[in-house]
């Protein structure tokens, strides 16, 4: 690829307007990553060919590489204008799946289904169209046409999962979330799921060891901490929960749901000194904070008003001894014998 590359730029060095080694070097340069210089070549030729549909296709893939999908989509908008091919189509789906213009999508995952009835990627695309817009029904429809083309569709499982939970049929969700694990055993989200599943169900031994899998797969996992932290102060396990979420706080630092977590362990043990403090570090990252803020300030009073109520019955400290002057040690004489290194006298 490199070679190639090399003998296009010679070839264009010689002959700028050899247009068809420009328009070979712009793919050359997306397949290999050079994406900023395709990016260039092609928006050289399109100013000369500007109705040339491909070069604009082309241009999408750069634009969309590039993470400028409004741009993107423009290009695969006016290559459509010309000439309305089914990957055209597909491409500007995908576009606007990532700008979160689901409702536009769903009608050009449509068109691509006409044209491709046993796309099962455009089927799971329309699927997730249709979930973002909490549009379950047709969600899970084309989601189930996915794996029926391709069951090693994993993403398509999971999202039968979440709808399958989100209408609480838990066995159905638990089934669909163990296919998942089965397609790609690491895959953190399914264990949160079925940590959360086992939680509500009131499974604390599986919740327990799916949330752990959770934070081994995905140390950033903020819900899975919160959660594994509240079955182990439900169990009194305050050691392993002071544990978790000192872990916690190292992969996510400076958050303020950890150390709200973290003051429940202190105030559950009845350490009102250090639920204070913790309570006090909360309120500092309200930035990151989840809890309702409100409640969160009201029980930060409760603290206070608790710690000064135990320092009130507290004794009052001892006045402080009055300074003595140490009496002054006679110093040894030049006659004075040294102290032996063995005052025992043992050979």
């Amino acid at each position: 690829m490199a070679e190639e590359i090399e003998d296009l730029q010679a070839i264009l060095r010689e002959d700028p307007y050899n247009y068809q080694a420009r328009r070979t070097l712009s793919i050359a340069l997306l397949d290999a990553g050079f994406t900023e210089e395709a990016k260039k070549n092609l928006l050289y030729l399109i100013r000369t060919f500007p109705d040339n549909a491909e070069l604009l296709y082309n241009l999408g893939i750069a634009y969309e590489k590039l993470k400028q999908f409004d741009k993107a989509e423009n290009a695969y908008l006016r290559a459509i204008e010309i000439s309305p091919e089914t990957d055209f189509f597909y491409n500007l789906g995908i576009t606007y799946i990532e700008e979160e213009k689901f409702n536009e999508g769903i009608p050009v995952f449509k068109k691509v289904l006409e044209s491709e009835p046993d796309d099962s990627n455009s089927y799971f695309n329309l699927g997730l169209c249709y979930f973002k817009i909490k549009e379950f029904d047709s969600a899970l429809e084309n989601f189930q046409k996915t794996v029926e083309l391709n069951d090693a569709d994993l993403y398509a499982h999971f999202y039968i999962g979440n709808i399958f939970k989100e209408e609480g049929l838990l066995d159905l969700a638990v089934e669909q979330f163990n296919k998942v694990l089965a397609l790609s055993p690491d895959y953190s989200w399914a264990y949160f799921n079925l940590g959360s599943i086992a939680f509500e169900m009131g499974d604390t031994e599986n919740a327990v060891f799916y949330l752990k899998s959770t934070i081994q797969y995905n140390p950033l996992d903020l819900e899975a901490y919160k959660i594994l932290n509240k079955i182990y102060l439900k169990q009194g396990r305050f050691m392993e929960s002071s544990d978790l979420i000192k872990m916690a706080m190292e992969a996510i630092p400076q958050n303020g749901d950890l150390y709200y977590n973290y003051a429940q362990i202190f105030k559950a043990q009845g350490d009102v000194e250090k639920w204070q403090k913790a309570l006090a570090e909360t309120i500092k990252n309200h930035k990151t904070l989840t809890y309702p803020f409100e409640s969160i300030k009201t029980e930060l009073k409760e603290a206070n008003a608790i710690l000064k109520e135990q320092q009130k019955d507290l004794p009052p400290e001892p006045e402080p001894a009055p300074e003595q002057i140490p009496e002054q040690q006679e110093e040894y004489s030049p006659e004075a014998p040294i102290q032996s290194e063995n005052p025992e006298g043992v050979e």
